[in-house]
């Protein structure tokens, strides 16, 4: 079938749109990485594509939106990065796949500590990843990843969950379980793969902000410790 005029007129101006886009993104996370999160403007973003501010305002509607689309960017990176590792070992065991989401967790925030501390650490109001922003539903990719290979461990069985559960988790537990696909975890397991995340989260973020300078030349065995113990949390039975 031939384009009309119109259609392909519409092509165009969508592949246009979708570079400039890119564009700004690409430039966006080059300005977080040289000078942190304040460098991320509209208007120095604008000017490093040689447009105006208000030229810009044609694909973000501000600061806000702009930083949203920058934090999806990057959440997508992550979590593309996260599955990666997780495929490396298809033959292996959850506990095995998960021990390699959580090394590459470690790697990317070691390679990317700009954009950690944008994700994670959450330096400016408008990186939020609240239910009514724009990025969380690609936070929730990443937290897919790693929340789906611990559901893979309880699959197993042998998750050692709490057997009272404070009433004040249970409104905050709903909400993760409805990011899970697959039938529904009880909210004690979810409970558990909270924890391990704390833990988890911990252990990188201490490492990438440097607090752990003051002890250690090298954080990784402490790392593969923490990981150890978080599958032994989980039940995994190499662990």
């Amino acid at each position: 079938m031939t384009d009309t005029p119109g259609t392909a007129a519409a092509r165009r101006r969508h592949r246009v749109r979708e570079e400039a886009m890119a564009d700004a993104m690409r430039i966006a996370r080059r300005l977080l990485v040289e000078d942190g999160p304040a460098a991320v403007t509209v208007r120095a973003v604008a000017r490093e594509m040689g447009l105006t501010a208000p030229g810009l305002y044609r694909y973000y509607a501000g600061h806000r939106e702009l930083v949203q689309a920058l934090v999806s960017h990057l959440y997508e990176d992550l979590a593309t990065a996260l599955e990666a590792a997780r495929e490396r070992r298809p033959a292996d065991g959850p506990g095995e796949r998960l021990r390699e989401v959580c090394r590459e967790l470690r790697r990317w925030a070691l390679a990317h500590p700009q954009e950690f501390t944008l994700l994670f650490a959450k330096p400016v109001a408008d990186a939020g990843t609240a239910p009514e922003d724009a990025a969380h539903e690609s936070s929730w990719r990443f937290g897919g990843v790693v929340l789906g290979s611990m559901v893979e461990l309880w699959r197993c069985g042998a998750v050692r969950a709490p057997a009272d559960l404070d009433p004040e988790w249970i409104v905050q537990l709903e909400e993760v379980r409805e990011h899970l696909e697959g039938e529904p975890v009880p909210l004690e397991v979810l409970y558990v793969f909270v924890a391990c995340w704390a833990r988890l989260y911990g252990a990188v973020a201490v490492e990438v902000f440097g607090h752990l300078d003051f002890a250690l030349t090298d954080p990784g065995p402490l790392f593969e410790q923490t990981v150890g113990d978080i599958l032994a949390m989980l039940g995994d039975p190499a662990a």
